[in-house]
């Protein structure tokens, strides 16, 4: 493999070790207490504030930053935390510039939002740093809850049954618990191993149990599940990735978006990653925005995300579309892949402009060749399979808005489910409105 990926031009070390390092530091720096208590006097604390309506986990802004503003950011991350868990990591991953942030009166005023993005993660890394645990758990119920998956939903959903006093078996099928924040989003997003020490933080509840190799499918089937426990939360994610149904995709040199990032946010050197010198992604969510940014930050020379339809249906925010502009990288806009051409590697993409009539993409018969070396394939993912018995919508499985399944006892939630966009913030509000639900049926 190696060989011909040093003929196809994929190759690593094309930045000095210093060069990466400084290219893959913090996206957002952190605050320091003078820094915050700044940023904090800006807010209005408005009543009935459109950032807190705005926020999925319905955390009580105004009153975090007041607490922020007053010397006690301990007391701000327990006011996160009561509602986001993982708070510290969607303070680093949340596109709050659409979001909390979008909405805030300073922007409306002054297209200058409070950056209350900066502000939560100031409040809950102080938390964390102190130490110990903000929470504790209720007198034991006697019920035993299994959560399929460790991702975001299911990190969510664990704890909050664990505070409720269930008794929670975590069974994911990776080698590490986290899901999403630990393999799939940029590595600038979340420096120092944050995940992993967000995820051993959570767990200093007690009464959660992790049994990670262990998925669906993998030796575990739902009606097991269902016997041996008093309820059941799927949060198994999305493992399948779309097709680009193009000849030559399977090409050396031609891969999956997220198999990459999570390659990048596993390695313990990024110099030794191999990345091409003509890198083109397609797909226009933040996935494909990751992979193209983080090509160009190991040393790629001509990065190109090529999306089918118009800048704005792009998935990615604005703020995202511009930040891999700054980094170099060029957008391209209605162009759809026909073909990945080079001898046994890939060495061109042959893309078709498209026109959209009805809302529906179609090819114009015009097409354009770019050197692509490396083609990274974001086109979104799928549900592998179909879990036992369960009712899919849109490809998902199909639950009611507190997570309840086809299937009596089983609840589901994140990526996986159907409703609600595919974000880290989401998933923990599915996670623990489902948790609040498990334990209003299990206490009858």
């Amino acid at each position: 493999m190696a060989s011909s990926h040093q003929a196809s031009g994929i190759q690593a070390g094309r930045l000095s070790s210093q060069d990466i390092v400084d290219n893959f530091g913090d996206l957002h720096p952190a605050y320091d207490a003078h820094e915050a208590s700044v940023a904090a006097d800006r807010c209005y604390f408005c009543y009935d504030a459109p950032c807190m309506t705005a926020c999925p986990t319905s955390i009580d802004i105004p009153q975090f930053i007041r607490e922020i503003q007053t010397g006690n950011p301990e007391a701000a991350a327990r006011t996160i935390l009561d509602q986001n868990i993982l708070g510290g990591m969607c303070a680093r991953v949340c596109p709050t510039e659409t979001l909390c942030e979008e909405v805030c009166v300073r922007e409306t005023a002054e297209g200058k939002p409070v950056e209350i993005g900066r502000l939560q993660r100031y409040a809950t890394d102080a938390l964390m740093a102190k130490g110990g645990h903000p929470f504790a758990r209720a007198a034991s119920t006697g019920k035993r809850v299994a959560v399929v998956g460790a991702g975001p939903a299911g990190l969510s959903a664990a704890h909050r049954l664990a505070m409720l006093g269930h008794e929670v078996v975590v069974h994911e099928v990776k080698g590490k618990s986290g899901g999403l924040n630990e393999f799939g989003i940029a590595a600038y997003k979340s420096t120092n191993d944050f995940a992993a020490r967000e995820v051993s933080w959570l767990m200093q509840i007690g009464g959660i149990s992790v049994k990670h190799g262990d998925g669906l499918g993998a030796g575990l089937t739902l009606d097991a599940l269902k016997a041996d426990f008093d309820a059941v939360f799927l949060s198994i994610g999305l493992a399948g990735v779309n097709a680009l149904r193009a000849p030559g995709e399977n090409k050396d040199g031609s891969r999956d978006a997220v198999e990459f990032i999570a390659e990048l946010r596993q390695a313990t050197d990024l110099s030794t990653l191999a990345v091409g010198r003509n890198v083109v992604v397609i797909g226009g969510g933040m996935t494909a925005v990751d992979a193209a940014v983080q090509s160009k930050l190991l040393g790629a020379e001509n990065v190109t995300i090529a999306y089918r339809r118009g800048q704005d249906a792009m998935g990615a925010s604005r703020f995202e579309q511009d930040l891999a502009t700054s980094k170099g990288v060029k957008l391209m806009f209605n162009v759809m892949p026909v073909a990945v051409h080079g001898e046994g590697a890939a060495s061109e993409i042959e893309l078709e402009y498209t026109s959209i009539v009805d809302g529906k993409v179609s090819g114009t018969g015009e097409t354009l060749r770019l050197a692509a070396d490396q083609v990274f394939k974001a086109i979104g993912q799928t549900l592998e399979g179909q879990p036992e018995g369960l009712v899919l919508e849109a490809r998902k499985i199909k639950v009611n808005d507190t997570g309840r399944t086809s299937v009596a006892e089983v609840w589901a939630g994140g990526d996986c489910a159907s409703g609600g966009e595919d974000l880290t913030v989401t998933a923990v509000a599915e996670g623990r409105d489902a948790a609040m639900d498990i334990h209003s049926s299990l206490m009858g």
